[in-house]
């Protein structure tokens, strides 16, 4: 027997697990784990009274599949909450919960006509961007559809500039994709988006009848200097487009496996054709506690704060050290709870490219094995992007982690002082 699936997307964290296996190894001590991607709390105390008491619930509708089911008005309730958008307000749009953000990501290529292109004789063609969390890349990759890189550069400071979109799809033979896979706020970019970079995305895609996807995991801890894809393309009526949002980050629950879908009406309902043969919907009883929370919206959006609040002094902590230290960022951290870093040429009194070389590590990589083993720090490494058209390493530090304490804050300042860092 052989492998059919190629073991790709799994193997940058498994890296990073071995490095961090040997630093326990050899000093004995835990590392101070920046790489961590997903909350580090607990949904508050009163949503997880909420989910217990549905949970309790001897009602039908929460106990049975959830499919399309709107508990509680809570698909509208959690797009405003988000984006400040009213769905009910706009006639030509619509909401529905969904199962988690990956799992409506890999429908996507789907709800926008991959089959429908390959019976005409032509493939289907995606643009989206690198460096990323990157399940749509995964998922177009599984459906054979043809993928156009959107570099993201630090001159550019991690923002996506059409300009290099239209030159990818130049080189890549011209044609407009189907499908704009975004993530804003991003992973690892977590850079808020204007109106204005949302309106020159929009006439693009409406004069090429593009569909526009964001996936939004982070807007609830974005802030108000983030405009959402919802509320920027809510006036473009002929622009099919979707927005996804999840519990996971804005209440630290990732393990409800809850979203919305906002976007064009058509759209949404394209997509739960899809979704109606791929998934059951979300925990209806978990669906109803968040619905049921949202109908206080003043509390909801205190609770938001709060935690929106933890993550930015964190992030402001961790932003202040790292540069006090010598590390260039590549881009502001001003939405989410990511902070991107450049890659020095030395580090930790090493040449970082000839470390590389030595144990056969991309220099990313090899900067990270460097922090790790001499400081303790684990971060998320991105190499350069394919077909970005820079050699353009980096590293991720996020704030899932207690970086405020003190045990945690006097090991990191030590360890940051030996790295001295040289461009």
């Amino acid at each position: 027997m052989s492998r059919r699936i190629p073991a790709q997307g799994v193997n940058l964290f498994q890296s990073i697990y071995a490095l961090v296996d040997g630093y326990r190894r050899e000093t004995g001590q835990e590392p101070l784990n920046l790489s961590l991607g997903n909350p580090d709390g607990v949904p508050p105390a009163d949503i997880r009274r909420l989910q217990a008491r549905f949970a309790k619930d001897p009602g039908y509708d929460y106990h049975t599949y959830a499919e399309a089911k709107n508990l509680r008005g809570f698909a509208e309730a959690m797009v405003e909450l988000h984006s400040g958008l009213r769905v009910q307000d706009h006639p030509h749009l619509a909401a529905l919960p969904i199962a988690g953000i990956k799992t409506a990501t890999a429908m996507i290529p789907l709800v926008c006509g991959l089959a429908a292109a390959r019976k005409k004789g032509r493939a289907f063609r995606f643009a989206s961007c690198l460096p990323a969390y990157d399940v749509v890349g995964a998922w177009g990759g599984y459906l054979g559809a043809e993928r156009v890189v959107w570099p993201l550069l630090s001159e550019d400071g991690m923002k996506p500039k059409l300009s290099r979109l239209k030159a990818a799809l130049k080189k890549s033979g011209g044609r407009a994709p189907d499908l704009i896979f975004l993530i804003r706020p991003g992973n690892p970019t977590s850079v808020a988006a204007s109106q204005a970079e949302w309106d020159e995305l929009i006439r693009y895609c409406l004069k090429h009848r593009v569909r526009l996807v964001n996936d939004a995991a982070y807007v609830g801890l974005s802030g108000p200097n983030h405009v959402s894809l919802a509320r920027a393309a809510a006036k473009y009526p002929a622009l099919e487009w979707l927005e996804l949002y999840s519990v996971s980050k804005s209440f630290s629950d990732p393990g409800a496996r809850l979203g919305a879908v906002a976007g064009s009406r058509d759209f949404v309902e394209d997509f739960l054709v899809i979704k109606g043969n791929t998934d059951s919907g979300p925990v209806p009883s978990v669906m109803a506690a968040y619905g049921e929370f949202f109908s206080n919206r003043s509390q909801a959006k205190k609770t938001l704060e709060g935690l929106r609040r933890l993550y930015r002094a964190r992030m402001d902590y961790l932003v202040k050290r790292f540069t006090a230290a010598g590390l260039k960022p590549a881009c502001r951290a001003d939405a989410g709870f990511f902070t991107l870093w450049k890659i020095p040429k030395r580090a930790f009194a090493e040449d970082v490219a000839a470390y590389a070389r030595r144990h056969g590590f991309p220099p990313a990589r090899a900067f990270n094995a460097l922090a790790i083993a001499q400081a303790g720090i684990v971060g998320v490494h991105f190499d350069a992007a394919p077909q970005s058209g820079a050699d353009e390493p980096f590293i991720r530090y996020a704030a899932c982690a207690d970086v405020l304490s003190p045990g945690f804050k006097k090991r990191f300042e030590d360890g940051l002082s030996r790295i001295k860092p040289a461009y």
